[in-house]
């Protein structure tokens, strides 16, 4: 299996290791980054555990099943959140997801970690589309998915129990199409597209 590695200035996306266990239990278990997600705390060491072997080993190339990456600071070596994406076979998307330790939030880290895994799974997995669910009052969540040039295309209001109460979501989505126009843009801002 050839491991996952992706990098920017910044960051390294890569396999969950063992050495990765307190960092992820210390932001699962944090109220501020779990209010939004969909595990409870306090979240279990014993589950913890499960989840790093679990991804550690994990193939990146699945579908139809969820894969999560380490999101690492360059400078440090330390590891800060993760992403994770989910490639369906029936309609050629993805879905993506993303989460930071709260001190690290604010800095560009989930836009910056987001572009090279929109980079892999629209040239190297081959995806048309990628979609991201965000509550609706997750104003940071929803504002860097448009950052990155994703479109709102529903908002569903009340439609989810979440966390004793309903939730709103916001769904975006980019096509393949849409992420290379902008690829290029960045890439050549003078060329006019």
């Amino acid at each position: 299996m050839i491991p996952f590695l992706l990098e920017t200035e910044r960051l390294t996306l890569r396999q969950f290791r063992e050495e990765d266990l307190e960092a992820f239990l210390a932001y699962r278990n944090d109220p501020q980054v779990a209010k939004y997600q969909s595990w409870d705390i306090p979240y279990p060491r014993e589950k913890a555990i499960e989840f790093v072997e679990e991804m550690k080993n994990k193939s990146h190339s699945v579908t139809d099943d969820w894969f999560q990456a380490a999101i690492v600071l360059k400078a440090s070596a330390e590891m800060i959140g993760d992403c994770s994406y989910c490639v369906t076979s029936e309609n050629n998307q993805a879905v993506i997801g993303y989460s930071l330790a709260n001190k690290y939030w604010g800095k560009g880290y989930a836009a910056e970690a987001i572009r090279p895994l929109l980079r892999y799974l629209f040239e190297q997995r081959g995806v048309r589309r990628v979609v991201a669910d965000t509550d609706a009052e997750n104003v940071a969540s929803w504002k860097t998915l448009e950052r990155l040039g994703f479109r709102r295309e529903a908002h569903f209001v009340e439609s989810v129990w979440f966390k004793g109460g309903w939730s709103s979501e916001f769904q975006y989505a980019m096509l393949e199409r849409e992420w290379k126009l902008r690829h290029q843009r960045d890439i050549n801002p003078k060329s006019g597209l």
